[in-house]
């Protein structure tokens, strides 16, 4: 239905759907419905051109008469028999308003009407692609009704008859059977095409009743190629039947031609003219004037016959107007050609011999659609005249119209002529911009949430970060051990050392205790690179790191970067089980000291054994707040070691609140680690 309603309302011209608006109006004031129907619904499908229209109406479509004259609509011919009207609508748009019906067949030829419904109305008709209507009604507006699938047959672009006796009650199909062949170029469906050769060889066409007779004459002149089916006809031996004084070498071929082309040329410059009174005068233009008056009085149509015979005048009365000192500007030339009678036009066109119509007709037709080109489209698009506006094509006609004149011929002319029409500019774009407090504070909030996310997640990138920076100042060279990777923290402590490791380890454990307090300040390299013991010392040995933890606290306030020297050795610390292996850790040399300065951390994956050192280290520092040390055994310096990484570098980059977390996330790990990896390499 949408693409049927899209149809009406864009392939139909603003004659023709006024028309039809005219007969909307007129039957739902006589509460009637009309569909459209015929020769209209099928080029409507096919894209052909619509040259005329077929309403159907549910009821007498001749009570309609008058209100069909008051709203303009000329008569131009009737039958009571059927309950037609032939109308006439301005813009010579013809329709035949029928009422729906059913035809019956006594005799071939003679028909018996039934009013009926649109359904049966369809089934009576000739052939499947003319059985198709369009609903015109509100609420079902643009509703196509095909019971015979008409549109397939479209498709195939074949003639099928309705009735399988269509020839033999209607001898007139044989005579449109050929014009629609030869207007459309379609072929009869295979059974048709057999019907029809039976319908001929029998002879039904002697039953043509004259009034099929004139309307099929009147048709041959509203073909948009009257000769081509004049010719068509004659090769079947039909006009022998229609007219026989009429052929087509009666007709003039050039001036048809010439007439054709005029039309054309007129069409695209907007002028809608109906060729078929033009054309009707040059196809019979060399009958003799007692046939010729015999085939107009043969004709259906009255109202076509009178616009036949006014043509001559129609021209007459254009050209005095043409002429006249109130159109001599091109402007109102061009208005008068585009308002003006279309026939008229197309008459006084094509046999007018006056130099002064010639060239204005030259003029309208070659020489003003040219100044089209020099319509200022860009100006307009930057003084914001555009499509969208309403009002928009009424404001390129007028720049036409002046371009014709002679007008606007400078840049600054179309500027000032375009003023009036451009609208005024949208206001600027306003920009929101946040202010420096908001967007501080949204930024200190940000911060805050991705503080807490790597408090989170750990500390291993930042102490990275860090080591970077402190490597470039310090300028320390690490050296490479080859380490060995990092196991998984649940598998190293399902490990526990044997008996004599734990010997080895306590031993170990009471050199690095006695070093402790002979060095507060100092991290000794090696000494971090022994592991620490898995079970904590006696605690009779836990009185003396006690005591020495208490001058660590001096070095704490004077170097702070004391806390690298251990970063330093926790590379080492790793490595050591690998190297101490073969020898007892109590009699290992005494380890050379590092310097107590700040020194780089090495990668992310070395970091962790340093911080588990570190951690196994940091209770021995506890015993100087507390009474009671967890792990008295281990040596005191480790504290201010342990702690001192992470107040220098956070802040600078995080705020107070992270150092706080370091040392949490850094005593995570417990001291049977190293332990573990001193009896998985034995």
């Amino acid at each position: 239905m949408p693409d049927y309603i899209y149809l009406l309302e864009n392939r139909l011209s603003s004659d023709q759907q006024s028309a039809l608006r005219v007969l909307r109006d007129a039957a739902r004031d006589a509460k009637m419905i009309l569909f459209l129907t015929g020769d209209a619904v099928r080029d409507l499908t096919s894209g052909h051109a619509v040259r005329e229209l077929e309403v159907a109406v549910h009821g007498n479509a001749l009570k309609l008469k008058k209100a069909i004259e008051k709203s303009g609509g000329k008569i131009w011919g009737e039958d009571e028999a059927s309950r037609t009207l032939y109308l006439c609508f301005p813009g010579t748009v013809r329709v035949d308003l029928v009422s729906t019906h059913s035809i019956e067949y006594k005799k071939p030829g003679q028909p018996t009407y039934h009013w009926a419904s649109i359904q049966e109305d369809l089934r009576r008709r000739d052939f499947t692609a003319n059985a198709m209507a369009i609903s015109l009604n509100e609420g079902s507006y643009g509703l196509l009704m095909d019971p015979l699938n008409g549109v397939a047959d479209i498709e195939a672009r074949s003639l099928r008859l309705v009735s399988n006796y269509g020839f033999l009650e209607q001898p007139d199909l044989l005579i449109r059977a050929i014009r629609y062949r030869s207007r459309l170029s379609w072929d009869l469906d295979p059974r048709t095409q057999q019907r029809y050769d039976n319908a001929k060889a029998e002879g039904v066409i002697e039953y043509l009743s004259p009034k099929a007779i004139s309307r099929e004459l009147e048709q041959i002149g509203h073909e948009d190629d009257g000769l081509a089916v004049l010719k068509a006809l004659e090769a079947e031996d039909w006009m022998k039947v229609l007219c026989p004084a009429w052929t087509s070498a009666k007709a003039d071929a050039e001036k048809l031609k010439a007439l054709h082309d005029l039309a054309v040329d007129l069409l695209m410059q907007g002028v809608h003219a109906d060729i078929s009174a033009a054309q009707m005068q040059l196809l019979t233009a060399k009958m003799a004037p007692k046939d010729l008056a015999g085939l107009k009085k043969q004709l259906l149509r009255p109202g076509f016959v009178e616009e036949w015979n006014s043509l001559d005048s129609l021209a007459t009365g254009f050209q005095k107007v043409l002429l006249s000192k109130q159109n001599q500007a091109p402007s109102a030339t061009f208005k008068l050609f585009t308002t003006y009678d279309p026939e008229a036009i197309l008459w006084l066109g094509f046999t007018g011999k006056d130099a002064a119509v010639k060239e204005k007709y030259h003029n309208f037709l070659k020489v003003w659609p040219e100044m089209r080109q020099r319509i200022p489209y860009a100006l307009m698009q930057e003084m914001r005249i555009r499509p969208e506006l309403p009002n928009y094509n009424e404001i390129v006609h007028a720049i036409f119209l002046q371009l014709i004149d002679g007008n606007l011929q400078t840049p600054e002319e179309m500027r000032a002529f375009l003023e009036p029409y451009s609208p005024p500019a949208p206001p600027p774009q306003q920009t929101f911009k946040r202010t420096r407090a908001k967007r501080g504070a949204e930024a200190k909030v940000k911060e805050t949430f991705d503080d807490e996310d790597e408090d989170e997640e750990g500390l291993d990138d930042e102490e990275l970060e860090e080591v970077a920076g402190d490597e470039d100042e310090i300028e320390l060279v690490i050296p490479k051990i080859a380490l060995e990777p990092v196991e998984e923290e649940h598998e190293e402590e399902e490990e526990e050392p044997e008996e004599g490791e734990e010997e080895d380890a306590a031993s170990a454990k009471k050199g690095n205790a006695a070093a402790a307090p002979r060095a507060p300040g100092k991290a000794p390299s090696k000494l971090a690179e022994k592991p620490a013991p898995a079970h904590p010392a006696p605690e009779k040995h836990a009185a003396k790191p006690a005591v020495a933890a208490k001058p660590s606290a001096k070095p704490e306030a004077v170097a702070k970067p004391v806390a690298k020297p251990e970063a330093t050795a926790k590379p080492a610390a790793k490595a050591a089980p690998a190297s101490a292996a073969p020898a007892k850790p109590a009699r290992a040399p005494e380890p050379k000291k590092a310097p107590a300065k700040p020194a780089p951390e090495p990668p992310k994956k070395n970091v962790k054994p340093a911080v588990k050192t570190a951690a196994a280290l940091k209770p021995a520092a506890k015993p100087a707040h507390k009474s009671v040390p967890k792990n008295p055994a281990k040596p005191a310096p480790a504290k201010p070691a342990a702690k001192k990484p992470a107040p220098k570098p956070k802040p600078a980059t995080k705020p107070a609140s992270k150092p706080k977390a370091k040392p949490q996330k850094a005593a995570r790990p417990v001291a049977k680690k190293p332990a573990a990896k001193v009896g998985k390499k034995r």
